[in-house]
């Protein structure tokens, strides 16, 4: 699912998905238009809506914006040398 091919970077992905399926999304639609709509608005209400704990409370857009350190809460359990030598 990702362009740089790091297994990683998929974590994050699936991550991302799960949280649309289990929290916006219904798991029926009676059409494909419906169920587009829906899919629409809940990529739109993850982004512009549903703060984040791991960036302190801020929406994926407000993250994105801001300038300066961003605050993370999530854990990185690969060490610096780790990432590099995956790069």
């Amino acid at each position: 699912m990702t362009q740089s091919s790091d297994p990683r970077d998929n974590a994050i992905a699936e991550r991302v998905n799960g949280i649309l399926k289990q929290e916006l999304l219904n798991s029926y639609y009676q059409d494909m238009v419906t169920a587009r709509r829906a899919v629409a608005q809940a990529v739109d209400t993850y982004n512009n809506h549903r703060p984040h704990s791991s960036v302190n409370m801020l929406t994926p857009e407000q993250a994105h914006r801001c300038s300066g350190p961003l605050i993370r809460k999530w854990k990185n359990y690969y060490t610096a040398k780790e990432v590099i030598m995956s790069g």
